[in-house]
């Protein structure tokens, strides 16, 4: 079996080559190569209780930087589910990814919260308030009966003009360091159309979207 852990701000992947891996708990999911062809790559998001993740902008890009190493390529296709994310490099140890259109809903009441869904092709559920606040309304949400396939949460807070703070409660896995996809949801359900700085616990991620369409720079590293 050949493996190797990567990082994003925190976030650690194991890439398997095999479905031979151990999910160890210091581990936010596995990206399970399936194919790889030239610059693209198919890759599965196994989260840590074993489910799938329709997408991650760290799992993707962790997969991309992977595929980066191995061909000395400037580039990548990450084929995920329906979606092919393509990444570039964008300076050291720096991505920039394509993450494709972001569908923004009206805000609803849940639980007696102000929630907006956001769908970056995996499920969000952001909430503008305290983001130390994570912890008792990220599960709260994720289980709730009207996520019936349970969901990502965000608590963030709006620090100034294109830019937030965030907390994330990711599906299937518990709070994380940083987000790649959360990094969009906050983005579009607070700002919209532009450029955002969303600070997380484990570092910054710089969010642009234009038409709909979400772009993201952040960082991925390999650990060993």
């Amino acid at each position: 079996m050949r493996s190797s852990r990567w990082h994003a701000h925190g976030n650690v992947y194991l890439v398997a080559e095999s479905d031979e891996y151990t999910m160890d708990e210091d581990l936010d999911g596995v990206v399970r190569v399936l194919d790889v062809d030239g610059d693209d790559i198919e890759v599965a998001i196994v989260n840590p209780d074993g489910s799938l993740a329709e997408m991650s902008g760290n799992g993707t890009r962790i997969g991309a930087a992977w595929l980066m190493e191995r061909t000395s390529s400037d580039q990548a296709r990450v084929h995920v589910g329906p979606r092919v994310v393509t990444v570039r490099r964008a300076g050291d140890r720096q991505y920039e990814s394509d993450l494709g259109q972001v569908e923004v809903f009206p805000p609803e009441q849940v639980a007696g919260m102000d929630v907006t869904r956001v769908s970056v092709g995996n499920p969000h559920a952001v909430v503008i308030g305290d983001p130390g606040d994570i912890l008792t309304i990220g599960p709260a949400l994720e289980t709730h009966s009207h996520f019936p396939n349970r969901t990502n949460v965000q608590v963030v807070r709006i620090d100034a003009p294109g830019e937030v703070t965030a907390r994330v409660w990711e599906r299937g896995v518990g709070e994380t360091s940083a987000s790649g996809t959360s990094a969009v949801a906050v983005a579009a359900a607070t700002h919209g159309e532009g450029e955002t700085l969303v600070h997380f616990p484990g570092g910054d991620l710089r969010v642009r979207l234009e038409h709909g369409r979400a772009s993201l720079v952040g960082p991925a590293e390999r650990l060993d």
